[in-house]
C-alpha cells in the first residue's frame, strides 16, 4: 500500500509541477492557443499565475513533508485540495464542452483521493 500510495503521489507531483510550470511561466496567449488551454483567454491573467503557483505547490507538498519527515500531515491536506482543484477544472472544462479533459481530470481527482484515503487511513505516515 505504501508504495502504491508513493507511486500515486510521484505521478501526482509530475503532473502538477508541469502544470504549475507552464502556468507560472508561459504567456497565457500562448497558453491559451494549446489544446484544454483556452480557459486562459477567459480568466485573468493573474488567476492563471495563481493557479500555476498553487500547482507548484502542491507539486512540493505531496512529497516534501514526507521526505524530510517535517510535518507529513500535509499529505493528505495537499492531496485534499487537488481534490477540490480538480473539481473545479472538471467544471471549467465541462462548460467548454471539453469532455476528454474532463475524465483526465477525473482519474488525477482518483489519484488525489487515493493518497489523501491512504495516508489517513491505512497507510499513515509514522513519525
Amino acid at each position: 500500500m505504501d508504495l502504491a500510495l508513493w507511486i500515486a503521489a510521484g505521478l501526482l507531483t509530475a503532473v502538477a509541477s508541469l502544470g504549475g510550470i507552464t502556468k507560472t511561466f508561459v504567456p497565457v496567449p500562448r497558453l491559451a492557443a494549446q489544446h484544454g488551454g483556452g480557459w486562459t483567454a477567459d480568466v485573468p491573467r493573474p488567476l492563471v499565475r495563481t493557479l500555476g503557483v498553487l500547482e507548484l505547490l502542491a507539486a512540493a507538498g505531496l512529497v516534501l513533508p514526507a521526505v524530510t519527515g517535517i510535518l507529513p500531515w500535509l499529505v493528505p491536506v495537499t492531496a485534499g485540495c487537488w481534490v477540490l482543484l480538480m473539481i473545479g477544472a472538471m467544471a471549467t472544462h465541462g462548460r467548454r464542452g471539453e469532455y476528454p479533459l474532463v475524465l483526465l481530470n477525473l482519474g488525477y481527482l482518483a489519484l488525489a483521493a487515493f493518497i489523501a484515503w491512504g495516508r489517513l487511513g491505512p497507510a499513515p505516515f509514522v513519525g
